[in-house]
């Protein structure tokens, strides 16, 4: 460890990095265990507590929605810079890194292929003719059993 490096906790540097918006989701973020210590091999370790000490070459697993990234801990910063400067405080691993690229092409594979068409804002006239239709037809079969 370098004498300079500041003494930063793990959530002010979670912020820094750009990883949460603000410490305070950082801190519920951890608390939730979803910022976890990175073991070796890939697997994840240990939960950490919002007052841990982050060092140079530290691990850690960080869990956002269903997407999970495995860093490395290059550098240290107390203050929120710009996303150029915190793209410098850390490293994804290359594990990590692939795991995520395959589950990104995965989505847009899914999503791509679904069949349900999306819907934006209010239905128009003739949309809302349609769906009176379809609705009257399924409540007219209901009601009259011939």
């Amino acid at each position: 460890m370098n004498p300079t490096d500041p003494e930063v906790r793990i959530d002010k540097w979670l912020w820094a990095a750009r990883f949460f918006k603000t410490r305070g989701l950082a801190v519920d973020a951890i608390d939730a265990g979803h910022v976890r210590r990175a073991a070796s091999g890939g697997m994840i370790g240990d939960r950490v507590k919002p007052s841990l000490i982050v060092k140079r070459n530290d691990s850690f697993a960080i869990q956002r929605g269903d997407m999970q990234q495995v860093i490395v801990v290059t550098a240290l910063s107390e203050r929120r810079g710009s996303a150029s400067d915190a793209a410098l405080l850390y490293r994804e691993t290359d594990e990590s890194k692939a795991k995520r690229e395959e589950q990104e092409a995965t989505r847009k594979a899914n999503f791509a292929a679904s069949s349900t068409p999306i819907l934006r804002g209010r239905p128009t006239k003739q949309d809302r003719r349609r769906l009176a239709d379809f609705f009257a037809g399924n409540y007219r079969d209901q009601q009259d059993p011939q």
